[in-house]
C-alpha cells in the first residue's frame, strides 16, 4: 500500500503527468484553398488524373472534417462570404470581403473584420497570397482588404498600399492586371504613381520580382504560374524569423472541367511537394474549399474515359450552364454541402467533425498560439 501511495506522488509531481506534454505552435501557417473543390470534385480529379478513386494526397491526411459553407442569410455561398468565414472567424453576406453581414444594407459598408493575415501581421509575421486568378478577386482579397462589394477591384488592391496592421501583405502574386489599372483609373488614381510613392512596384511577370525579394507584388494578365509563384513566396517569407502567413488558392470550378479536374490534380501535386518541404514541427498547412460545386459522376468504369463525349457536346452547344455526358453531369452553380477540410502540422489535431467554416479560423489561431476574440471562440453550439 505505502508503495502504490509512493507512486501516486511520484505522477503527480511529474511535469508531464501533472500537465502534459507541452503544446507545440506552429510558426508558419499556408491555407491551401481549392476554390469550388467540394468532395463530389476530389473524387472525380482523382478518377480523372489517375484512373482510380482516393488517390489525391489531400484524400491521405488523416486529419479530416466536414465544413459547412453557408453565408449570412443563405445556404449557399460565394467564395467572398466563403472565405471571410474562413479568415476573420464570422459569417458575412454574400459579395462582401471581410466586413460584418450588415455591409450590403449600409452605404458606407460593414464593419471591418480582422483576418488572419492581419494578426500575423500585428505579430510581426510575413505575409502572402497566391492564386491562379486575380489577386484583387473574392478569395486572396479576402485574406488583406475589406469591401462590401467583391467587384471593387480597384479599392481592393489599393488598400494593399494602406494596411490596416503592420506593414500589409509582403507579398501578392496573382493575375487581373488590365482590370485592376482600370479600376484604379476610374478612382482618379494612377497605380504605377501610387505604387512608386510607397515604394512598392507592381512588376507584371514573376520573372521580373527581383530573386532576393521579401516584399513584392507580382499582378499579370492571364493566369499565374502557381507552384513557381508558391515556391518564390515560400523562399521570400521564410526569412522572417518569427515566421509567415501564406494562403495559396487554385481554381477548381468544373463549369469546363477539362480545365477544372487538371487543376485539383495539380494542386494535389503541388501540395504533396510541399509536405515533404515544410517542416512539419513548426508549419500547419490547412486544406480545405470555400463552397462546393455542382459536379457529379453518375457512372463509368476504369475502361471508359471520365469525360467520354465531352469534346463532341462542347462543340454542339454554346452555352455550358449544364453539361450531361455519359458519365458525368455538371450545372455551373455553387453547391450548399459541407467540403472537406484537411492538414498537417501543429494544430491540424483540431480538425475532425462536421463544423462551420468560422471553425478554421479557430483552428488557425490556436495553431499559432494567439487568443481570440471571446465572441470567436468556438463552444459545442456553434460546432
Amino acid at each position: 500500500m505505502r508503495t502504490i501511495v509512493l507512486l501516486a506522488l511520484l505522477l503527480s509531481a511529474s511535469p508531464v503527468f501533472a500537465k502534459g506534454p507541452r503544446k507545440r505552435h506552429a510558426k508558419n501557417v499556408i491555407v491551401l484553398l481549392q476554390d469550388a473543390g467540394g468532395i463530389a470534385t476530389l473524387n472525380g480529379a482523382s478518377i480523372y488524373g489517375y484512373n482510380a478513386p482516393l488517390k489525391l494526397f489531400v484524400q491521405s491526411l488523416p486529419q479530416v472534417g466536414l465544413s459547412n459553407t453557408s453565408p449570412a442569410g443563405q445556404w449557399v455561398t460565394d467564395s467572398a462570404a466563403g472565405m471571410t468565414a474562413i479568415v476573420t472567424g464570422q459569417k458575412t453576406a454574400n459579395g462582401v470581403i471581410s466586413e460584418s453581414a450588415d455591409a450590403k444594407r449600409e452605404p458606407q459598408g460593414g464593419t471591418p473584420l480582422k483576418t488572419i493575415l492581419e494578426y500575423a501581421e500585428e505579430h510581426g509575421l510575413s505575409t502572402g497570397v497566391v492564386t491562379n486568378v486575380e489577386v484583387a478577386d473574392a478569395t486572396p482579397a479576402a485574406c488583406y482588404a475589406h469591401a462590401k462589394d467583391r467587384r471593387e477591384w480597384g479599392n481592393i488592391f489599393l488598400q494593399i498600399f494602406a494596411p490596416r496592421f503592420g506593414d500589409g501583405v509582403d507579398i501578392a502574386f496573382g493575375g487581373g492586371r488590365k482590370r485592376i489599372y482600370e479600376q484604379v483609373k476610374d478612382l482618379g488614381k494612377d497605380l504605377d504613381t501610387v505604387a512608386r510613392q510607397k515604394g512598392r512596384p507592381v512588376y507584371a511577370s514573376l520573372n521580373e520580382v527581383p530573386s532576393e525579394a521579401t516584399r513584392a507584388l507580382a499582378v499579370v494578365d492571364g493566369e499565374m504560374d502557381v507552384p513557381a509563384a508558391a515556391h518564390r513566396a515560400i523562399r521570400a517569407l521564410s526569412q522572417n524569423r518569427k515566421g509567415y502567413f501564406l494562403m495559396i488558392e487554385w481554381d477548381a470550378h468544373t463549369d469546363n472541367p477539362e480545365k477544372g479536374l487538371p487543376h485539383v490534380v495539380a494542386f494535389d501535386k503541388l501540395i504533396r511537394e510541399l509536405a515533404s518541404r515544410v517542416d512539419p514541427e513548426d508549419t500547419l498547412l490547412l486544406y480545405t474549399a470555400d463552397h462546393s460545386f455542382d459536379f457529379r459522376i453518375h457512372g463509368g468504369s476504369p475502361d471508359k474515359p471520365l469525360l467520354t463525349g465531352y469534346e463532341e457536346w462542347r462543340q454542339s452547344h454554346d452555352r455550358k450552364k449544364e453539361i450531361d455526358l455519359p458519365y458525368v453531369r455538371i450545372n455551373d452553380t455553387h453547391t450548399g454541402e459541407e467540403v472537406m477540410a484537411t492538414g498537417k502540422g501543429p494544430g491540424a489535431e483540431l480538425i475532425h467533425g462536421y463544423f462551420p467554416n468560422t471553425y478554421l479560423f479557430h483552428v488557425m489561431m490556436e495553431a499559432y498560439g494567439w487568443k481570440e476574440p471571446a465572441e470567436k471562440r468556438p463552444n459545442d453550439a456553434k460546432r
